[in-house]
């Protein structure tokens, strides 16, 4: 039997200052992101639609915390501002 290993999250542990993202997330709360993929795309840079444009599908789906919802609703911001998402 292997012991099971506890993980801790950052969030919850208090160890990740949430005022710095509400600070730059309005567009994306705005568009009905998780505060999951709200935090991975402002951790990997991306605080606007339009900066998405030359992101694949593929590298924002390997962002940690960016779900199936989260994917379709950025595809659908991305082409109601005239972009596509890469493939």
């Amino acid at each position: 039997m292997t012991a099971k290993t506890t993980r801790i999250c950052p969030v919850t542990a208090g160890l990740v200052d949430l005022d710095a993202y509400a600070a730059v997330d309005g567009g994306w709360r705005a568009l009905g992101i998780s505060a999951p993929a709200r935090r991975a795309l402002i951790d990997a840079g991306y605080t606007h639609v339009d900066q998405l444009a030359c992101a694949s599908r593929q590298s924002l789906a390997t962002l940690h915390g960016m779900g199936p919802k989260a994917l379709r609703l950025l595809s659908d911001a991305l082409e109601q501002n005239g972009y596509r998402c890469a493939e």
